[in-house]
């Protein structure tokens, strides 16, 4: 028997690897369009690859999967994050855990997996075939099974010219970061604020983490997170819309409290020479201009009960306006693809009805997906790789179960 797997990816590596481990009669053969594999492994967590994470801090699945965690907590009864870190180690790349939950191989360099992959490939016997584009199912008229495994849309084969009739949600940007039009802010690239939330005003939307002020706007996990869980709500605004900064992660009473600190504590000092909650040096001179414009030189004691109340409404509320969104480095992650209620969710094969609706000659197709291909996404810390392993070897164990009477 033999599966065919669309895309040479995270996805599809995994799954062709996991079939032939468990099926080694089965004949596999990965498709790739393009000349490369795996790029975007290549190019992950800064050329490291953030492969998953503990989820030590998750709660609910909602946190980290703003589409598809209903589906993933199902998915991870059979394959989790500790599943997919135990066969990393058990296949021969030992992995370190950062403190921010972060999972990376030891020698933070994305191409361990790669060769991982490559060599495991080989090693079962996976056929690949790369500047190999499919374009219709009637290419793959002689295969058993056909597992989709494209990845993110718009940087895929598209995905209706190969399975017309069947539900797919509009794939759009997630995980990019903003670029906002002002030049004093970005005079400050390169600072980091450790700990800040931002908001969309007027939604639920709102993100917290680290955040970087780049050359071109803001960027760092609490934008990053920011663009996933909003994804959708940007992208019907064009990606112009307003957002602010908590720049302390605190609520208005405490940052209140500890500017009074200051003010009792040093009424003789500059504002600019003592910044509350250690904010960057750099940073407190801009919000203090922004705020106070030419007053922003006085001193504490001279800082008036209005203007104390401005300080704390910019620390704690500070509004900008997006001026449009930039990729995140060479990665590129959208929200979008495959709907879910497709696909068996226990398999991710095509559901039989959607299926009747191909034009497939193949007598008895299998259909199935597995990857960003599906309407299933993460926010930044090695959850969409996570997505990746989860899908991927549920889609090998189902195509397993469907052919191991059949040898």
């Amino acid at each position: 028997m033999k599966t065919a797997i669309i895309g040479g990816g995270a996805a599809g590596f995994f799954l062709a690897i996991n079939l032939k481990e468990m099926c080694p009669q089965m004949q596999v053969t990965i498709f790739e369009k393009s000349k490369k594999l795996l790029a975007k492994v290549e190019v992950s967590g800064g050329g490291r690859c953030n492969c998953t994470n503990s989820f030590a801090s998750v709660r609910d699945l909602s946190q980290v999967y703003p589409r598809g965690h209903r589906l993933m907590k199902r998915l991870f009864k059979t394959f989790d994050y500790r599943d997919a870190y135990e066969w990393f180690e058990r296949h021969g790349v030992r992995l370190v855990t950062q403190d921010d939950d972060c999972v990376f191989p030891a020698s933070q360099d994305s191409h361990t997996i790669i060769n991982l992959f490559l060599a495991e490939a080989r090693r079962h016997g996976v056929e690949i075939r790369t500047e190999s584009k499919i374009e219709s199912l009637g290419q793959l008229a002689d295969y058993d099974f056909i597992a989709i495994t494209t990845g993110g849309m718009p940087k895929s084969i598209s995905v209706p010219e190969l399975v017309e009739g069947f539900p797919l949600i509009e794939a759009v940007p997630s995980l990019f970061t903003f670029s906002i039009a002002d030049e004093a802010l970005r005079a400050l690239m390169g600072t980091v604020v450790e700990d800040a939330t931002t908001m969309i005003p007027g939604t639920n939307f709102r993100a917290s983490g680290p955040l970087l002020i780049t050359h071109w706007g803001m960027s760092g996990p609490a934008i990053l997170k920011l663009s996933s869980y909003a994804a959708r709500e940007l992208h019907a605004h064009n990606y112009q819309m307003p957002f602010s900064v908590n720049w302390t992660s605190r609520k208005d009473p405490e940052i209140q409290q500890e500017l009074q600190r200051i003010v009792n504590a040093y009424p003789q000092k500059q504002l600019g020479s003592i910044r509350p909650f250690d904010l960057p040096s750099r940073l407190w001179t801009y919000l203090l201009d922004k705020t106070l414009g030419e007053r922003s030189q006085n001193r504490w004691q001279n800082l008036s009960k209005k203007e104390l109340n401005r300080l704390v409404n910019t620390l704690c509320n500070d509004t900008y306006q997006i001026a449009g969104r930039a990729a995140f480095k060479d990665e590129f992650v959208t929200c979008g693809g495959i709907d879910l209620s497709a696909v068996d969710p226990n398999t991710l094969e095509l559901k039989p009805q959607y299926l009747a609706a191909q034009a497939s000659p193949s007598s008895s197709p299998h259909i199935y997906f597995a990857g960003e291909v599906l309407d299933i996404d993460g926010i930044t810390g090695g959850f969409n790789f996570q997505a990746a392993w989860t899908t991927a070897f549920t889609v090998s164990r189902a195509i397993f179960n469907s052919a191991c009477d059949k040898f």
